[in-house]
């Protein structure tokens, strides 16, 4: 059968020759070439040592996994490979797996077992763990009673070891049928092939009355677990006493490589084969049926009773080298196939097979090591942060970090959703509806729809006049008319003489406007207090979410709040301040006032007195430059050149202030003097309410806050270790986890450690 690679399967290479003669020796039967290259065993060796580490765990190492149906000579098998005895009386040995690796050694025989625990007695996964089950072997008789009691601990994971090392009683009953957690031999020795490989418990066809149906599938989850890997060489042991189709571990194989690529086929029991049947055996054994890669093998175990007589392990070899060399059809076999009979050729093989599957596997168990690293560590750093042995410390350390963090978002940051950034919109909002108060003042009697106030230019920087060329219903019913401005003037005087008028009207008219500013002002600030919520929430969620169970947080949650609140009640103090002082009406910016006052009496004068003068004076003034000027503009140069002869000189828009007497003169006072005093007073609000919400509770948010927090948080006190160790106390299952993610990464960093060897 050709071996070349396919698609999803490996390659192991062609069979070597080994010889049809087993060379045996006082030390094992597990014969190995004293001059094995040592580049076989340094192969063999590192994925020894990288069990070792338990990666493979967590990465796809090469083995090979001895599998066949129960009473298949598995046992036997293992024994005959090994040069050791496994137990049989109580049924255990086939209940867990058996890692077995062989490692050839001029120093003397020994034996190390070991168990390896990565699942509960309720199958679920716990930290791999491998416990030394007791001192090194040094004789081959002491192994039997050791592995049994290895393999009554495994099938009591719950109990202590210790318990089946020592006792002197151990009983039969354990806590599981079946096991994933393993038994480990480390042999070495002279006359021992470097190889590894893992005996399966045998696939189960039925059970009896006092069995658990549940344990069929059972075994063969546990078996398929290890086959379906594409580095596992499936090791198939096929008793020849049964009909081949009815054997479950062949379909098994076939099933997870279907091509052959990675199965090495044994007969086994060749002496209890039916007569008649022998060529159906040797087709196979020729690989002319159920053909494999590495072709199959046949091998001749000594039975029970032979066993029972008390013969060697070097008698048995001795007896399966003459049963080939005496009994037909073996005698008789072609040349070409004796390599394929007896224990020796096939542990010879399975020897070449691994060691060339590791080279060959090498570079992606380097790739596959580096890439679990790397996930691993990024694990590790997605927890959170262990409890420190400085819990005072680590809580005032995240404290400071927190504190740290609100002063700079406070102070501001140039991200376009920084704190700041997010509070202006709301600052600009206050700002126009503020200035949306002014009182719509029009210097004519109430008309019909349809006459318009036209631009007041002086306005044109300040954003303040509207200008709109219609007029909504309700922006008409919102105008405060000359003739009332007069009558309510009127009706206010009391003693005062001629043409003096109190100056509760204009108080009257700036309270309109002041008493629509609580509002807004209020507005603004409630809408900062919200926006500091959001963002104290989201400060405390990123500093303190992963900080213990998550107490730590709520109570820091509620502490800034309290903190946060505070501070606004000391801004809706502020608020409250500055409304009071816009009640009475003052102003020392008596230059801008007067400035607001003169421009504002102009504007209402020209627009009253003469609309068409108005609208020429704002053509006139508009329309500097290189462009046609209107006739009437050459008339308006010469009026302002005639006054400057005589000495008065004035603007285009001072010429209104020249025009005859107006009856209605005091009303226009009245109207430029409030209008103008409320260009002062909305600046002043406008600048005055910001500010003090800013200083209060936005960068006022951050003083004390520290203070407030270790008070709040009672962790300067005597009772302050223990509150602080509180804090810190995480879910038992997220340490768990990091202790999972840790030893993971030490089997990891472990396995590196042996690769870098090996360069």
């Amino acid at each position: 059968m050709d071996s070349s690679d396919s698609p999803g399967s490996l390659d192991f290479g062609s069979p070597g020759s080994p010889t049809a003669t087993a060379d045996n020796n006082d030390e094992g039967v597990g014969l190995s070439d004293p001059t094995k290259t040592h580049n076989r065993k340094e192969m063999l060796d590192l994925v020894n040592r990288l069990r070792n580490t338990g990666v493979q765990t967590d990465i796809d190492l090469p083995l090979i996994a001895v599998i066949g149906s129960q009473s298949a000579g598995k046992s036997s098998l293992i024994e005959s490979i090994s040069g050791i005895t496994l137990p049989r009386s109580s049924g255990t040995c086939t209940r867990c797996p058996t890692e077995c690796k062989l490692s050839h050694s001029d120093s003397p025989w020994k034996c190390i077992v070991k168990l390896h625990f990565s699942t509960d007695s309720k199958g679920a996964s716990i930290p791999v763990r491998l416990v030394h089950f007791g001192a090194p072997i040094t004789s081959k008789s002491s192994v039997e009673d050791r592995i049994r009691r290895a393999q009554h601990a495994i099938l009591n994971p719950s109990t202590d070891s210790n318990k089946y090392l020592h006792g002197d009683n151990v009983s039969d009953e354990n806590e599981v049928s079946f096991s994933k957690n393993y038994v480990s031999l480390e042999i070495s020795g002279k006359g021992l092939a470097d190889l590894s490989f893992v005996d399966l418990p045998g696939l189960i066809a039925s059970v009896g009355r006092a069995g658990d149906e549940r344990d069929i599938d059972l075994v063969k989850s546990l078996v398929t677990s290890y086959i379906k890997k594409d580095s596992c060489v499936i090791l198939l042991t096929v008793a020849c006493e049964t009909d081949f189709e009815n054997q479950g571990a062949h379909h098994l194989a076939k099933k997870y490589d279907p091509e052959g690529k990675r199965t090495v086929g044994v007969l086994t029991k060749p002496d209890r084969i039916q007569s008649g049947d022998e060529s159906s055996w040797l087709r196979i054994l020729r690989n002319e049926t159920e053909p494999l890669a590495n072709n199959w093998y046949c091998v001749k175990q000594p039975g029970s009773q032979t066993l029972n007589q008390g013969v060697t392990w070097e008698d048995a070899r001795r007896q399966e080298n003459e049963y080939f060399t005496m009994t037909q059809p073996w005698s008789s076999l072609e040349p070409r196939y004796q390599k394929f009979l007896r224990t020796s050729n096939l542990t010879e093989r399975l020897s070449v097979i691994l060691s060339e599957l590791i080279a060959k596997r090498l570079p992606e168990i380097q790739k596959e090591l580096m890439d679990a690293l790397q996930n691993t560590e990024a694990e590790l750093r997605a927890l959170p942060r262990a409890p420190s042995n400085d819990p005072v410390g680590e809580v005032l350390h995240v404290l400071s970090s927190f504190t740290r963090d609100l002063s700079r978002r406070l102070e501001g940051t140039p991200e376009e959703d920084g704190l700041l950034q997010t509070i202006r919109p709301h600052q600009q909002a206050f700002k126009r509806a503020i200035r949306e108060t002014a009182p719509n003042f029009v210097p004519w009697e109430r008309t019909p729809k349809g006459r318009q106030l036209p631009k007041a230019d002086f306005l044109a920087n300040e954003g303040d006049d509207k200008g709109s060329e219609s007029e909504s219903e309700s922006e008409f019913s919102k105008k405060i008319y000359i003739n009332e401005v007069f009558d309510r003037a009127q009706s206010a005087r009391t003693r005062e003489l001629p043409d003096n008028y109190p100056f509760v009207v204009q108080k009257a008219y700036i309270e309109q406007f002041t008493q629509q500013w609580r509002q807004p002002a209020m507005e603004l600030f409630d809408n900062i207090h919200a926006i500091l919520k959001v963002d104290l929430a989201k400060l405390v969620e990123e500093h303190f979410a992963e900080m213990g169970k998550g107490n730590a947080k709520q109570s820091v949650l509620m502490i800034v709040y309290d903190h946060l609140d505070d501070a606004a009640d000391r801004t809706k103090q502020r608020i409250e301040w500055l409304l009071e002082l816009e009640q009475s009406p003052t102003t020392l910016n008596t230059h801008y006032y007067s400035d607001y006052k003169d421009k504002f009496l102009a504007y209402y004068k020209g627009c009253r007195e003469n609309t068409d003068l108005a609208t020429k004076l704002k053509v006139y003034q508009s329309s500097k430059g290189p462009f046609p000027r209107p006739n009437y503009s050459d008339s308006i140069t010469k009026v302002l050149s005639g006054l400057a002869e005589i000495g008065i000189v004035v603007k285009a828009e001072d010429l209104p202030k020249l025009l005859p007497s107006d009856p209605m003169e005091a009303a226009l006072n009245i109207m430029a003097s409030v209008r103008a005093y409320f260009q002062v007073a909305y600046k002043r609000f406008a600048d005055m309410v910001p500010i003090a919400i800013d200083y209060e509770i936005v960068l006022g948010l951050e003083k004390n806050m520290d203070k407030a927090l270790q008070d709040g948080l009672q962790i300067t006190g005597p009772e302050g270790y223990s509150r602080c160790r509180n804090m810190l106390q995480e879910f038992s299952s997220v340490a768990s986890r990091r202790q999972d993610v840790q030893k993971k990464m030490e089997r990891l960093q472990a396995a590196r450690q042996e690769l870098k060897q090996l360069m």
